[in-house]
């Protein structure tokens, strides 16, 4: 089997970009790789999370429970997965992946009472990992960075058109308590966390994958 490696944080931190920068290392060093994203939105898997990202099921992101927001995005990985790269992990390649399951952890758990993320968390884990059986990632990295930055972010990758964002992204508190939700799941599925932005400074793109690289070679992924 390859492994599964998988880089999360929230919307406009900066994953794109650092997935990309990843990938380029794994080319350089001539480690077989393959590059995933999800949604996968340009496949028909994806149906569901556009129309519930695009707030046809509800203009909030509580309007759909956490169970059922969770098997939109299930669905749309497996497709990916038994179709595009379920062989090249099989044959040893290393995945790379911007999101994954671990997305659900940070977008959905916001939406329960904190008594209810560790239930939530085991359910979702045996949902995809088990019943769905997806690949377990060998290791996740979390772009932590402010609410604040990465809504800046956004509002300049959308160039102030509030109406191209999602449900999730047009709501500051949903995308703060998705923070809390990704730091309570580092913790607890020993995530490893990069700052992206200290004392309301943005890092360079350059001084962030240097760290990501620290961690993926210290993994022996690279």
């Amino acid at each position: 089997m390859g492994k599964l490696l998988v880089l999360e944080g929230l919307d406009g931190c900066g994953k794109q970009t650092q997935t990309t920068r990843l990938c380029g290392a794994f080319e350089q060093a001539g480690t077989p790789y393959r590059r995933v994203s999800f949604p996968d939105y340009a496949q028909p898997s994806s149906a569901l999370v556009k129309l519930y990202l695009q707030g046809a099921f509800g203009t909030s992101p509580q309007d759909v429970n956490p169970y059922a927001a969770s098997s939109f995005f299930t669905v749309d990985r497996f497709a990916s997965y038994r179709q595009f790269w379920q062989k090249d992990y099989e044959a040893g390649k290393v995945i790379v992946a911007d999101r994954y399951t671990t997305s659900n952890l940070v977008y959905q758990l916001p939406k329960l009472p904190r008594g209810e993320w560790d239930a939530f968390t085991d359910w979702l884990l045996d949902f995809e990992y088990t019943r769905f059986e997806l690949p377990i990632p060998n290791l996740t990295i979390f772009l932590d960075m402010s609410p604040e930055a990465a809504e800046s972010l956004l509002e300049k990758r959308y160039r102030g058109n509030a109406e191209k964002k999602d449900i999730h992204e047009k709501s500051r508190t949903f995308q703060q308590a998705g923070r809390q939700a990704a730091l309570y799941a580092a913790q607890k599925l020993q995530w490893q966390v990069v700052s992206c932005d200290t004392a309301g400074h943005l890092r360079t793109p350059a001084e962030i994958q240097a760290e990501i690289l620290q961690i993926v070679r210290g993994q022996a992924l690279l």
